[in-house]
């Protein structure tokens, strides 16, 4: 089984799906250690991660509801955190536009990873549809296991948020984008986002930095290629 497996993902995918999912899996008992903590109960924060299953918007929503704020500003922070999904959709949509059944699917599967991985593929649209499914399945399987973990253990931590679990997805991250950075325009770009959210993050409220960042992906665009006599001359 796990070699038919490997041979049609191939194992350098399997392997970073692995690696990143370590990462969901500590997100997703952080935030359900937090909220099981603040009194939500297990059912809700269950429901909330399945459903709405956005690991930042959760955060950023409770974070919001621990404030104080209302039902208003909790989902207009979510809306907000979650607009970068839209040329999300625009880049990789062809990839389970299919049918009614996979168009449910690959909308909820949408998220930062299956993008990345699915886009790194390139023009390959076999390897697309198999990166993008994979990182889908191995993010989802973690992400609910973390949650479950994080609910057994919420009742019994005085202060999930001390214990910094929050930083290991970052951390994971960043260990695998490293060899992209290779490539100048790839690295300029990251670190022009990079300092964007860091100049933002002291003046906005949370997630509005990293959407400001996106502005540093125009060092990334693709530059004009010379025309045959150009290159000639």
């Amino acid at each position: 089984m796990f070699a038919r497996l490997t041979a049609l993902a191939g194992r350098d995918l399997l392997r970073d799906t692995a690696a990143y999912s370590v990462g969901i899996a500590v997100a997703g008992a952080s935030f359900a250690a937090l909220a099981t903590a603040q009194g939500l109960p297990w059912w809700t924060t269950m429901a909330m991660s399945m459903l709405v299953y956005a690991g930042t918007a959760q955060f950023a929503a409770l974070g919001v509801a621990a404030a104080g704020g209302g039902a208003a500003a909790i989902i207009s922070t979510g809306l907000v955190l979650n607009l970068r999904h839209l040329p999300y959709g625009m880049a990789v949509g062809h990839l389970y536009w299919d049918r009614w059944w996979t168009r449910l699917l690959g909308t909820q599967n949408l998220l930062d990873t299956t993008a990345a991985f699915a886009l790194a593929e390139g023009d390959d649209l076999r390897r697309a549809k198999i990166a993008y499914w994979t990182t889908g399945i191995g993010n989802a399987i973690a992400w609910a296991a973390g949650n479950l973990a994080g609910i057994a253990a919420g009742g019994r931590i005085a202060d999930p948020a001390a214990l910094g679990l929050d930083a290991a997805l970052p951390a994971i991250v960043l260990a695998l984008v490293l060899p992209s950075l290779r490539d100048r325009a790839t690295l300029l770009a990251g670190l022009t986002g990079a300092a964007i959210a860091l100049a933002a993050s002291p003046f906005l409220p949370a997630g509005i930095p990293v959407l400001l960042a996106l502005a540093g992906l125009v060092f990334a665009l693709p530059g004009r290629e010379p025309e045959p006599e150009e290159v000639e001359r």
